[in-house]
């Protein structure tokens, strides 16, 4: 079982690694850069060099980037849209060069436009972004969002969308990454048996679950379908210890990584990473594999 967390590179590229390997993780996310900076630099090869090294010693796979806050694709405004495929671009460049696995982006804000024009510009910007680079065995996983006002990527059928006319645009590789808090407050109920396998037959029709490598795991301060955007601790939200130990057993999501993005006040980073591991290790009991 791949868990682990987002873990910061302040400091030095490396420390992300050991960081995660000190919690005890086996998987990590980072951001390549500032997520609140437009501009970014490449890190130097010696400091790709001692992350790798450190990856490789404590088995630390796969590597997600989560890209930068600032990025609209979808965005109705010109200059927007061209910072963020810029902003893009580097992302794509930092997370090649790196050796991430994995490259998280949510798909972008439309307002001022349709679902359609919305989503015809985040592919387009893929695509421009991604013009002329190699990208080896990088792979896109567009993330699930709550689907708040004119937010792209709160209904399956967007994102199944997205992926369907990707290859028309772009070379780019795309899959999912499913967020249980974004999950939980679009309106799937997957605090329960019911609701959590409905929630994987429609993630299957319209995605593919083979399609869905990561799974950011994190608790909800917003109710079943508030469209709030809050992550809590696990076990602290509405989606509670016995939804995430059922999320953890299901046999088709036995094989994805589960990242916390949780609050890491006080320790909570390891507080949520160590009630994870409880929740893998403890066998599912009769009344939970059917509540």
């Amino acid at each position: 079982m791949r868990i682990g967390l987002h873990t910061s590179i302040s400091g030095a590229l490396e420390r992300s690694a050991l960081k995660a390997a000190e919690l005890g993780a086996n998987t990590f996310q980072i951001f390549s850069s500032s997520p609140r900076q437009w501009k970014a630099s490449v890190p130097s090869l010696p400091a790709i060099r001692l992350l790798n090294r450190a990856r490789e010693q404590h088995d630390l796979y796969p590597l997600a980037i989560h890209d930068n806050y600032l990025i609209n694709l979808a965005s109705a405004h010109g200059k927007i849209r061209e910072l963020s495929i810029e902003a893009f671009r580097g992302e794509l460049v930092r997370a090649v060069a790196i050796g991430a696995e994995y490259l998280i982006a949510h798909p972008g804000n439309y307002k001022g436009h349709t679902v359609e024009q919305g989503i015809m510009h985040f592919l387009e910007g893929v695509s421009l972004a991604a013009r002329g680079l190699k990208l080896g065995n990088l792979k896109l996983l567009i993330e699930n969002t709550v689907g708040a006002g004119a937010q792209l990527g709160g209904r399956f059928e967007e994102l199944h969308v997205m992926r369907e006319f990707a290859p028309k645009l772009t070379d780019v590789p795309i899959g999912f990454c499913l967020d249980t808090c974004h999950l939980l407050a679009s309106g799937f109920d997957i605090t329960n048996a019911a609701g959590l396998r409905h929630m994987l037959a429609e993630a299957d029709r319209l995605l593919g679950l083979e399609n869905v490598p990561v799974i950011h795991a994190n608790d909800s301060k917003g109710a079943l379908g508030s469209h709030v955007d809050r992550h809590q601790n696990i076990g602290e939200g509405y989606i509670g210890l016995d939804g995430f130990r059922r999320i953890l057993h299901h046999p088709q999501l036995r094989s994805k990584a589960f990242i916390l993005e949780t609050p890491m006040d006080d320790g909570w980073d390891k507080k949520d990473l160590d009630t994870l591991r409880t929740l893998w290790r403890k066998p599912l009991t009769t009344t939970t594999r059917s509540s």
